[in-house]
């Protein structure tokens, strides 16, 4: 299995995703939309880096239970209930991510959402992983 990230010169400089991520495996996981739920169901964290860092950490959960690591990550798409919020903590939510997941990015995307599943959760992060 391998993924090879792409940030071709000619696009505007990749920080904290890359713009295409080849994946050459045997196994797909499709990893379902994670929030800042703690193991009874209940939000966690009253802020957004702290949320971001429980649904993280949920989502590499999932992924490590199916047997992969961050770095089988190809894509994440992250939900946010204020983009503008997210961007301002830009810098710290790079933090959590370098801590939990290293600094092999995944292809990317952060999509407003008025609001989630989760009527407290501030963000929400899937994912697709290709495993070996």
């Amino acid at each position: 299995m391998s993924l090879e990230r792409i940030n071709p010169p000619g696009l505007s400089p990749a920080g904290g995703f890359s713009h295409a991520v080849a994946a050459t495996g045997s196994r797909l996981v499709f990893l379902a939309g994670q929030t800042a739920l703690d193991a009874d169901g209940k939000v966690t964290g009253d802020g957004l880096v702290e949320q971001f860092e429980t649904a993280l950490t949920n989502l590499l959960a999932a992924l490590a239970a199916a047997g992969g690591t961050p770095h089988d990550l190809a894509r994440v798409t992250v939900y946010a209930t204020d983009v503008a919020d997210y961007r301002r903590h830009a810098g710290a939510l790079g933090r959590v991510w370098h801590r939990l997941a290293g600094r092999d990015y995944p292809a990317m995307a952060v999509i407003g959402a008025v609001r989630l599943w989760d009527e407290q959760a501030l963000v929400e992060l899937d994912g697709v992983a290709v495993l070996p």
